[in-house]
C-alpha cells in the first residue's frame, strides 16, 4: 500500500505527530494511524495493528518503537531513522525547556488543571484507537476468552502486562498449532 513518500515528508509527518500529541505512545497511536493510514496511505490498519503488537512487545519507549517500525515499513532503515528523529525531537525540546522552569511551572494552578483535562482527553483517544483497531482483529471464542482473561489479569492483579502478553502469545501459538493439526487430520 506504500504510496509515494520522501524521507523529508516522513520526517515532517512524525515531527508533527511528536509535537502535537500529549500523553505518551498510546495517545500518539490514533494520530499516527490517521497520518500514516488515512492521510498519507503509507500503510494500512493491518500494518498498524502488527506494529502495535511488536512495539508493545519490544523493550523501549512505545512511541519511539512505533515510529521506528512504521518508518522502517515505509522506507527501510533511512525511514526508521527519520521517523524516530521526527517523533523524539519535539519531546526533547519541550522537556529541555520545561526543565529550565520546572519549579515555577509546577506551582501554576492553571497548568495543573490543564493536565487534568489532558489526561481525560488522552483516555478518550486511547479508547477510540482501541475500538478502531479492534475491528481488524479476527474474533472467535478463543480470542474473546484470551481478551477477557488478559483484561481481568491486567486490571485486578499486579502481574506485569509483559507476562500477560507472553502468556497470550504462547496460548495463541498452541491454539494455532492445535488448529492446524486438527485440520491436517481432517484432510487425511
Amino acid at each position: 500500500m506504500k504510496k509515494d513518500y520522501s524521507l523529508w515528508a516522513l520526517f515532517l509527518t512524525f515531527l508533527k505527530i511528536g509535537a502535537l500529541t500529549f500523553g505518551g505512545g498510546y495517545a500518539m497511536m490514533p494520530v499516527m494511524r490517521k497520518e500514516v493510514v488515512e492521510k498519507k496511505q503509507w500503510a494500512d490498519d493491518d500494518d498498524i495493528l502488527k506494529i502495535l503488537v511488536i512495539s508493545e512487545s519490544t523493550p523501549g519507549v512505545f512511541a519511539v518503537n512505533s515510529a521506528t517500525f512504521i518508518g522502517y515499513k515505509i522506507a527501510g532503515f533511512k525511514g526508521s531513522v527519520m521517523a524516530t528523529l521526527g517523533v523524539i525531537i519535539p519531546s526533547f525540546i519541550i522537556i529541555s525547556l520545561i526543565s529550565l522552569f520546572l519549579v515555577q511551572f509546577k506551582q501554576l494552578t492553571l497548568v495543573a488543571y490543564a493536565f487534568y483535562g489532558i489526561q481525560a482527553g488522552v483516555a478518550i483517544l486511547i479508547t477510540r484507537a482501541a475500538f478502531k483497531l479492534s475491528k481488524k482483529i479476527h474474533f472467535n471464542v478463543f480470542a474473546i476468552i484470551i481478551l477477557m482473561t488478559s483484561m481481568l489479569i491486567a486490571v485486578f492483579t499486579e502481574i506485569s502486562v509483559i507476562f500477560v502478553l507472553i502468556g497470550a502469545a504462547l496460548l495463541g501459538i498452541f491454539y494455532g498449532f492445535m488448529t492446524n493439526l486438527k485440520e491436517a487430520k481432517n484432510d487425511v
